[in-house]
Formats: structure tokens, C-alpha cells, sequence
């Protein structure tokens, strides 16, 4: 681009061209951070009023409610994600992704390590009967 050309996006005449560096955006006004909040509450309003329609009633088969609860509370967590914590995928916010990503994994670990010592442990506790018949 030319250095009129760069004049004019810092005066923001060329918002709809997308041919410019992340650093070149003009700052945003309040009123984004506005309506991106008011669009993450009404996502969110929509979400849990979802799922609580889902779980009180018969619109899909019930073995499949669990899913459905599931498959919302994920959507649910990226509308927070995206619109109240601003995780986005911006080169300014690598350092957000990754610690995001590391708190999942530590998370992940420990619930599938807790799983896995609770699944061991049962499997090698002796059954009520067999201590029943320890006893003198």
C-alpha cells in the first residue's frame, strides 16, 4: 500500500478492504465492546434457555438429551470465551490461547488421571463378601 493509501485507513476510509496489517487497525470505539456484550448475554440467554427446554421436555429422543446438554454447555463456553474473556485467534492474544490451552490440558489430566486411580482402585478392592468371610 502507499503512503496515501495509509493515510486514509488510519482515517478510516478503507475499513472494507482487508488488505491490511493487524497493527494498522484503528482503535475500536466503546460501542463495540458494547454490542459484543450485549451479543454474548444474548447468546447466552439463548444457550441456558436451551438447555433447560431440552432437559424439561420430550423434543428429542431422552437417551440423547445428556449429548445435547453437553453439545450446548461447549457452545456456552465459547460465547464466554469469545465474547466476554476476548479469546480470539488475533496475533495479540497468543499468550490468551496457550495458557487457555494449558488450563485444559492440567484440567484433562487431572480428571482423567482421577478417573483412572478410582477405576484401578475398584477393580482391585476385594468384594464385601470376600472381607465378611475374613472376620473371625
Amino acid at each position: 500500500m502507499s503512503t496515501p493509501d495509509l493515510d486514509r485507513l488510519h482515517a478510516g476510509t478503507l475499513h472494507h478492504r482487508a488488505d491490511h496489517a493487524p497493527g494498522d487497525e484503528p482503535p475500536e470505539e466503546s460501542g463495540h465492546w458494547v454490542r459484543n456484550a450485549n451479543l454474548g448475554l444474548a447468546f447466552s440467554i439463548v444457550l441456558t434457555a436451551a438447555a433447560f427446554l431440552l432437559a424439561g421436555s420430550d423434543v428429542i429422543y431422552p437417551p440423547a438429551v445428556p449429548v445435547a446438554l453437553i453439545v450446548l454447555a461447549i457452545a456456552q463456553m465459547g460465547v464466554h470465551l469469545v465474547f466476554f474473556l476476548h479469546v480470539t485467534t488475533g496475533p495479540d492474544n497468543t499468550n490468551n490461547v496457550l495458557a487457555l490451552a494449558f488450563g485444559v490440558l492440567v484440567v484433562a489430566l487431572i480428571v482423567v488421571g482421577s478417573i483412572w486411580i478410582m477405576d484401578h482402585l475398584t477393580q482391585n478392592m476385594m468384594l464385601m463378601d470376600q472381607m465378611m468371610q475374613m472376620q473371625p
